[in-house]
């Protein structure tokens, strides 16, 4: 049998691996070669000289990977899957480089139409759809009257003008789910147009409706799964949230298993994108044997009976992408507002240009502005290639040009403080808006950052919250989507722990502020895990990578 090798495998498939090691070991070498089934990372990909296919493809897909491990195994194939986000698949397609992947797997066409300039890709089909929904507690729906009518993106906006509920959703220039959210309420805005232009964008009155509704946003994420996982865990700090219908439907099954309450699935009527997960085969004119396998296991996937057990996931299959064949009631539970007989109209994906303009907007005008506390360690441990590695990784985000190519550019209202430390908190500064000159003061500060001394990283952390109670007590706080990330490549000391944790419990806005907390180097991963978990955020393992890190976890506000 042949293998796939997932960067990221699911937990069920490590615990699998180890069983059957341990089942295996009684087996002769003989029948350890026949039987052994084994999920590797990437390194051992081309360990035999099995055919291989290496697809890049957003982390959503990783749920039919049993799907194409079975047919690896009957084809005796390798598959090298590597999960990655939106934007990453974006920059890799634009760079035209295509000797990593043989095949791009993105949640959404619009990546492919927005990066392949250099015209790499071909045989692109939809293996299978999911319109993004708004996920909304079912009983904040049954008081607005919208579990059975259609419901528009401005009765939306209207009730979130009135608080009626707490709003999040990914960020639009790093998640599909976000963008494909972004570009529904552009649609709406506009009053539903044929195709969305320039012209549409620049018309004050759309921009100030979407600024509107992205204002209320109140916890932002730079990935789908991430947010669903975020709001079953902690049903007391959300209310509603923007993403993907499978990801809603998998929601409601892990609150109906808890006996918690589920969330109604609503579709605007006015504006409603939908991901069409497209499979393409990246060109190479060497490669027909290998462009041969890819139309073999893309042919796979759209047959009858794979298209059935993609449905069984939560997906729409389907010549339009909106049937639901054999609609199970425990997936397509009515009562979570899902009515599969319901005509679903997708919006049109706009032209290249207006894709980028559109993003650009969103980060630079019409998202709600970032209040980001880095709380950066420059301990001594960092010295060396450590304090090096922060400044380049750093200097990605404030470089304009740099931060342009990842989508992280700052906006013109975003407010940023850097907050180093060792022993000691040293001189924090405060970086307002996206001018050259503050972006240059920034990099001149990083730059000039040096390696010594112990670890505190709990003193730093109290002085984050200390910055953000000044912005509480002056009622600005909640202008902004804040955030702390915390960088540190080990063991801190705890002896501020007690101001820390005071200050947690007793600031009234504390609970709302997520802690990202980035593991470098040697990092006590178990200590700020429990940050992160106290706090709702992302615990980021950098695994030598500080830069890709660092920007993937800007992309949570």
């Amino acid at each position: 049998m042949r293998k796939i090798h997932p960067t990221s495998p699911p937990l069920f498939l490590i615990i699998l691996l180890v069983i059957m090691s341990l089942t295996l070991t009684s087996c002769s070498s003989d029948e350890q070669g026949k039987n052994k089934r084994t999920i590797t990372d990437n390194s051992s990909a081309n360990s035999n000289n099995a055919p291989h296919l290496s697809i890049v493809s957003g982390s959503e897909n990783k749920s039919l990977q049993p799907l194409i491990q079975a047919w690896a195994d009957k084809h005796d194939v390798n598959i090298e899957i590597s999960y990655q986000g939106s934007v990453d698949i974006y920059r890799l397609l634009q760079a035209g480089d295509n000797s990593q992947f043989d095949a791009v797997w993105p949640a959404n066409h619009l990546w492919i139409e927005l990066s392949d300039t250099h015209q790499l890709v071909k045989h692109e089909k939809s293996i299978m759809r999911s319109p993004i929904a708004l996920g909304l507690k079912k009983s904040i729906a049954k008081q607005l009257g919208w579990t059975n009518q259609t419901v528009s993106v401005q009765a939306i906006l209207a009730a979130l003008n009135q608080s009626k509920f707490r709003l999040s959703m990914t960020s639009a220039t790093q998640s599909n789910s976000g963008a494909s959210a972004y570009f529904s309420f552009l649609y709406a805005m506009a009053d539903y147009p044929d195709t969305l232009t320039k012209a549409h964008l620049d018309d004050p009155n759309v921009q100030n409706q979407v600024k509107q509704l992205l204002s209320s946003v109140n916890r932002s994420s730079g990935s789908s799964g991430w947010l669903k996982e975020a709001f079953v865990n902690n049903p007391d700090r959300f209310d509603a949230m923007f993403n993907y219908e499978a990801m809603l439907i998998e929601a409601n099954q892990e609150f109906v298993r808890r006996g918690q309450e589920p969330l109604c699935l609503i579709y605007p009527q006015d504006g409603l994108m939908v991901a069409d997960s497209p499979l393409a085969y990246i060109g190479n004119a060497e490669a027909t044997e290998k462009e041969a396998l890819f139309l073999k296991l893309q042919q796979y996937l759209l047959s009858k009976s794979v298209q059935a057990s993609i449905e069984s996931t939560g997906r729409r299959t389907g010549l339009l992408g909106t049937d639901v064949a054999h609609a199970d009631p425990k997936i397509w539970n009515p009562d979570w507002c899902i009515d599969t007989q319901k005509s679903l109209a997708p919006i049109p994906t706009p032209e290249r240009s207006v894709i980028e303009y559109a993003l650009a907007m969103y980060q630079n005008d019409l998202r709600k502005p970032s209040l980001t506390i880095w709380v950066l360690d420059v301990s001594g441990s960092m010295y060396g290639d450590g304090i090096t590695g922060l400044k380049q990784a750093m200097t990605t985000l404030f470089d304009s040009k740099q931060a342009r190519q990842h989508l992280l550019q700052a906006g013109k209202n975003d407010m940023t403080y850097i907050i180093p430390f060792n022993s000691e908190v040293l001189p924090v500064w405060k970086i307002e808006g996206n001018s050259i000159e503050t972006q240059q003061t920034a990099l001149k500060n990083i730059q000039a950052l040096n390696a010594s001394g112990g670890t505190d990283l709990y003193q730093a952390l109290k002085v984050a919250l200390d910055i953000l109670k000044q912005h509480d007590d002056d009622k600005t706080l909640w202008n902004y989507l804040p955030a702390i990330v915390a960088m540190t490549d080990g063991l801190s000391q705890t002896g501020h722990y007690s101001l820390f944790e005071h200050a947690l419990k007793t600031y009234p806005f504390a609970s709302d502020i997520p802690i990202h907390a980035i593991a470098f180097g040697s990092a006590d991963k178990q200590q700020l895990r429990a940050l992160t978990q106290q706090s709702i955020g992302r615990l980021f393992d950098s695994q030598g990578d500080l830069g890709k890190t660092l920007r993937e976890a800007k992309g949570y506000n």
